[in-house]
């Protein structure tokens, strides 16, 4: 994918790569959500990749990259930064209700904003505020992107996991020392996710409770 091509027609391109079909008004708010990102991220630095190209690949179409493994929901994204994965996985589901949550003020009111302007307030909730202390839920799914190690993100949020529900962990390298170490969670899916523009290895893991003994 050229860099210097319009980014309409990189979003197409990725979107193809990964076999999605999105509606027209729909890669037109992905974009515009891109554009409310690097106006936000000129004042409050939400995240060190600031060309509009690189934005895409390693933030869009990345979230975008989860998509075939999402449940009716609903979905809980911890850590949401930026909104990433939650944001553009509401935008592509438009039965799917989300609720972000991040401990920095400024990225919590960035996605507030952004979910508002976007058309998307009715379905996705936005929380200041850190996992452990979260009371809302259940979730059907719980998602985080490089929020935490793999028994962390497990022990912190199990608390908010609907019976019969799943983690959808997003890592980088495959995790092996992580997942060696989980206590309360077995993984049952391992797949590794090929992102369109985006040369480095991304995994996806989905994690299901451990059965307790008796």
């Amino acid at each position: 994918m050229s860099l210097n091509k319009p980014l309409d027609e990189a979003l197409k391109e990725g979107l193809a790569a990964l076999h999605l079909e999105l509606p027209d008004s729909v890669r037109a708010q992905l974009l515009d959500y891109l554009g409310l990102l690097q106006k936000w991220n000129k004042t409050y630095n939400l995240t060190a990749i600031v060309e509009p190209e690189r934005q895409l690949t390693h933030h869009l179409l990345d979230s975008l990259a989860l998509l075939p493994y999402v449940s009716a929901g609903p979905l809980l994204d911890v850590g949401s930064g930026a909104g990433f994965p939650g944001l553009p996985l509401a935008l592509a589901r438009p039965d799917l209700k989300v609720t972000l949550i991040d401990a920095s003020q400024k990225k919590a009111a960035f996605m507030q904003q952004t979910a508002i302007e976007l058309g998307l307030a009715r379905r996705v909730t936005v929380v200041h505020g850190r996992v452990e202390a979260l009371q809302a839920g259940p979730f059907a799914q719980i998602t985080a992107r490089a929020f935490a190690n793999l028994n962390d993100f497990v022990c912190l949020t199990r608390h908010v996991l609907a019976e019969g529900g799943c983690w959808l962990a997003m890592k980088g390298l495959y995790p092996h020392e992580e997942v060696t170490k989980l206590q309360e969670a077995v993984v049952c899916e391992e797949i590794e996710l090929r992102v369109p523009g985006l040369e480095a290895q991304r995994h996806l893991l989905v994690l299901r409770p451990r059965a307790v003994e008796v």
